[in-house]
């Protein structure tokens, strides 16, 4: 377990050199062992939508869905800097809106930051929740709620023109007063060129090597998925080792070998000695 980082903490990656490592969270139970590991940063993520509730996409989720998930990750992991997403339709209607939204995440999970997508077209709303007193991370690049858009998720940044879009974008961001960028799903060589141009830390997920921080799905990165993204490095490949598990309880329950004496109860029980 490390000690908690701070919104100074990341600010001064920019200048000290210092990586921090971030992973998604849903529940408590995955938060108490990222509690115990080195990991500093957990994401409480839109994709909920897809790993925890089966959706299509992140669109369905709902604020009151971050704050269902998000409460007993806080619980699980009281020292690990908290982002909580700000779903579609919490913050694109009006400035006001996006104020209030953040706010029922900041208060009803008791995060450390909210992150929304969006650059330019999110400045306004950024600003607004900044003044506020609560901390904001941008992100730009692929961006799942408004993947449409950009023809489904597809690499960004593969064009000098591309590039410079979203430096314009992360500079927005910047300006707008967020203490970080998320960048996902861009070419390296796009990543590094805004990281020369921005003054505030990268979260980079598929995003290349030169990011502050690096951050993965923890669903990918334990292998419990058959499919991950190019660059979803399995650090574990659980879910075969889980079904190998499922499907020996279920063999050993039909030959009848679980449970044995050694699970069960055996104090004897007067009168009823054979």
């Amino acid at each position: 377990m490390t000690k908690k980082v701070t919104v100074p903490d990341i600010r001064a990656t920019k200048q000290n050199g210092n990586r921090f490592t971030l992973v998604t969270c849903y529940d408590y139970t995955s938060a108490t062992m990222i509690e115990a590991s080195d990991i500093e940063m957990i994401l409480i993520g839109d994709s909920l939508g897809m790993i925890m509730l089966g959706y299509d996409g992140t669109v369905g989720v709902t604020i009151e869905d971050v704050v269902h998930y998000g409460k007993p990750v806080k619980r699980g992991a009281p020292s690990k800097f908290i982002i909580a997403d700000m779903p579609f339709g919490s913050y694109n209607v009006s400035v006001e809106q996006g104020i209030i939204s953040a706010n029922r995440l900041f208060t009803g999970i008791g995060c450390d930051a909210v992150k929304l997508e969006g650059g330019k077209r999110s400045a306004g709303v950024i600003r607004g929740i900044v003044e506020a007193g609560i901390p904001v991370c941008g992100h730009i690049g692929l961006t799942p709620q408004t993947s449409s858009l950009m023809g489904g998720f597809k690499v960004q940044g593969k064009s000098i023109e591309a590039v410079e879009e979203l430096l314009a974008d992360a500079k927005a961001i910047e300006e707008a007063g967020a203490f970080l960028i998320m960048i996902e799903g861009v070419t390296a060589a796009g990543t590094q060129y805004i990281r020369k141009n921005i003054g505030i830390p990268i979260i980079g997920i598929g995003a290349g090597a030169d990011c502050e921080v690096q951050a993965l799905i923890l669903h990918d990165m334990l292998g419990l998925y058959e499919w991950a993204p190019k660059f979803a490095k399995k650090f574990a490949d659980l879910r075969p080792q889980i079904i190998d598990a499922f499907n020996t309880y279920h063999k050993e329950v039909v030959e009848g070998v679980f449970p044995s004496p050694e699970y069960s109860y055996n104090t004897k029980v007067e009168g009823l000695e054979d």
